[in-house]
């Protein structure tokens, strides 16, 4: 079993390059979706987030409200560092259960854990190899405010917000350019997995 760290910045294209992974024969395990599920009704990282934002963030559903929630990590400077802290670790755990539950039905898979916050949340140590989607800041730019309809500052801002492209290509042991078309992208990263199977064997 061999597991890749899949990360990059906002607007890399990680989740096309899992997309395509998983088309290729990986089984993917997306950390989007492993943050949501960490603070779920019912698990110790809801519990620990209600307490540390307050009572008012749960909706009448008894889940987390997002409309109240995102607004009130942001209201304290260390609000986004505070939910960081709870919820990092539940992922973490998540993920570990992950790998092990894959490795259990299938011991020769590859396994992509995609996380934007691979490096950051210092996760490296699940992964035999971290891959970055690379991006430069300009192309990062205009695909931010044509996805997300933002103006130029307002992009900058949220690129400026995260680790450099550059940090991040500091902890790579593989990076898969992403600055020209999607079927040069895909070209890419269909050469990245097969020079994966030839390393490791499979």
């Amino acid at each position: 079993m061999t597991v890749i760290g899949l990360t990059g910045g906002i607007a890399s294209g990680k989740s096309l390059a899992s997309e395509h992974f998983d088309e290729l024969g990986a089984q993917i395990i997306n950390g989007d979706l492993l943050g949501h599920a960490s603070y779920a009704p019912g698990t110790r990282g809801f519990d620990k987030v209600v307490a540390e934002f307050g009572e008012d963030i749960v909706g009448v559903n008894g889940e987390i409200d997002r409309a109240v929630f995102g607004p009130r990590i942001f209201a304290s400077p260390d609000g986004l560092e505070k939910l960081n802290s709870i919820v990092w670790p539940e992922i973490r755990l998540l993920a570990e259960a992950e790998i092990s539950r894959i490795k259990a039905e299938d011991n020769d898979v590859v396994i992509v854990l995609e996380a934007a916050v691979l490096i950051e949340a210092d996760w490296q140590d699940l992964c035999d190899e971290v891959w970055v989607v690379s991006v430069p800041v300009d192309i990062t730019r205009s695909r931010l405010m044509e996805r997300n309809n933002l103006d130029e500052a307002s992009a900058q801002a949220r690129i400026e917000s995260q680790m450099s492209m550059e940090e991040r290509e500091d902890f790579a042991d593989v990076v898969i350019r992403n600055d020209s078309s999607v079927a040069e992208f895909n070209n890419r990263v269909e050469e990245a997995w097969i020079s994966l199977l030839e390393r490791v064997g499979t």
